[in-house]
């Protein structure tokens, strides 16, 4: 199984930078961690969750949504087994609960239904 553990968010004002850290656990994942990708997606209230970010843990390839691409960047520690998602030049448009997910081997790294795990979130505010 894999265990994802989200943290670093909170509330922010407009312009501020916060990063969120995403720690992965679990024999699966000890297992496969070679073929793991992960990801970070959003939802807003009453809007679909999106994608935002994603990184292969192997060869550290990453993707960025438009809407972030500038202002994000996504890292890992492979030591740590954990994905960081720094966010700078916040916007209120970025208002939202932020979820790490993982699946392994190939798939399309943009859609959440490629994704087998999830975190449980952690809200992200930007006030303007």
């Amino acid at each position: 199984q894999v265990q994802l553990v989200e943290s670093g968010g909170g509330l922010v004002q407009a312009g501020g930078s916060l990063r969120l850290s995403c720690a992965a656990s679990g024999r699966t994942f000890s297992n496969y961690v070679s073929r793991a990708v992960m990801g970070w997606f959003r939802q807003a209230p009453g809007k679909e969750r999106e994608f935002v970010a994603a990184i292969t843990w192997s060869g550290g390839g990453t993707a960025l949504s438009d809407s972030v691409k500038g202002r994000f960047t996504i890292s890992r520690d492979n030591a740590k087994n954990t994905v960081y998602l720094q966010m700078n030049s916040l916007k209120p448009e970025d208002t939202a609960v932020y979820y790490c997910a993982a699946y392994f081997g190939g798939g399309n790294i943009y859609y959440t239904s490629t994704y087998e795990y999830w975190g449980q979130g952690t809200q992200v505010t930007v006030s303007s």
